[in-house]
């Protein structure tokens, strides 16, 4: 249901909003409000005017999301196609907002002549998602590019940050307790565009190759352990085709859960926990979630 706007909000709120429309695997229940703001100050206005107590969920392309059946019992902020800008600065860096996809950060850098971050191209999300789980592929990860970041607090007070105000690790970035990225300005090599380009095609064909591309999912379901690889331990414990419900592990990359078309959130986090408990059994591996599950049952 489309709500009037309030005095100050530039932006579209909703309520109600079914979470599996903007999910990647196309399941979860109603968020009690669902605003997309016009841009970053109409953003901030909004922050403003909510409860301090009010829970926010920031969604990009509700990749590497799970969110539950009940769905969420507060606020969504949608920022994919609202912080969208995206350019070079005077000093040779590549700005973006953080709801610029993975995929258009690789492609608008390659076609500037930089270098170094064609690995997003692959990567389903937007760069504030990106920031926030030091997501990498094929051997690159997004923070060692950072040369700052833009944040904003649930007071709509704005930040600039350097990397050593954050914890970065693997798959894991801890940031100020409060503050979300709304932007940030990456140092790339000088390059080839040509060959930029051509290393984004074959990284893209690369996943298209190992990757179920075709059915509905989150991409990565567990971080790789130390020394090893989810997807082998997985395989290697009997999962492939496991399935609960719609939900199923995929036989063309077992680090992949697949919505067959009919899978409820409750299936796949069921489907999860199945996956941790074998691969414990038979390895002795603890494998953590690459997803966040948030939400109500």
């Amino acid at each position: 249901m489309l709500v009037a706007e309030q005095p100050g909000w530039q932006g579209v709120m909703l309520y109600d909003e079914p979470l599996a429309r903007h999910t990647s695997w196309r399941v979860g229940g109603p968020a009690r409000r669902f605003y997309r703001p016009a841009e970053s100050a109409d953003l901030a206005c909004f922050l403003q005017q909510l409860p301090a107590d009010e829970p926010l969920l920031w969604l990009g392309m509700g990749s590497n999301l799970l969110v539950r059946d009940g769905g969420f019992n507060g606020t969504v902020i949608a920022i994919q196609g609202c912080l969208s800008r995206i350019a070079v600065t005077e000093d040779d860096l590549l700005w973006a907002e953080a709801g610029v996809t993975s995929a258009q950060v690789a492609r608008f850098a390659a076609r500037a002549g930089l270098c170094g971050v064609e690995f997003l191209a692959g990567i389903p999300g937007t760069l504030g998602g990106a920031l926030a789980i030091n997501a990498g592929a094929f051997g690159g990860e997004i923070w060692p590019l950072v040369e700052r970041v833009e944040t904003l607090d649930q007071a709509g007070r704005v930040r600039v940050r350097k990397p050593e105000d954050f914890t970065v690790g693997y798959r894991k970035v801890v940031a100020p307790e409060g503050e979300w990225f709304i932007a940030a300005w990456l140092r790339l090599e000088q390059g080839d565009v040509a060959k930029g380009q051509a290393r984004i095609r074959q990284l893209l064909e690369q996943r298209a190759a190992t990757q179920p591309l075709g059915l509905p999912s989150c991409g990565s379901v567990f971080r790789n352990p130390p020394g090893d690889y989810a997807a082998r331990l997985i395989e290697s414990a009997g999962l492939k085709g496991s399935a609960i419900g719609g939900a199923c592990v995929s036989e063309k990359h077992a680090n992949f859960i697949i919505n067959t078309g009919a899978a409820t959130a409750a299936d796949i986090e069921q489907l999860i926990k199945k996956v941790q408990q074998q691969v414990a059994a038979v390895h002795g591996v603890e494998l953590q979630t690459e997803v966040r599950i948030v939400g109500e049952t």
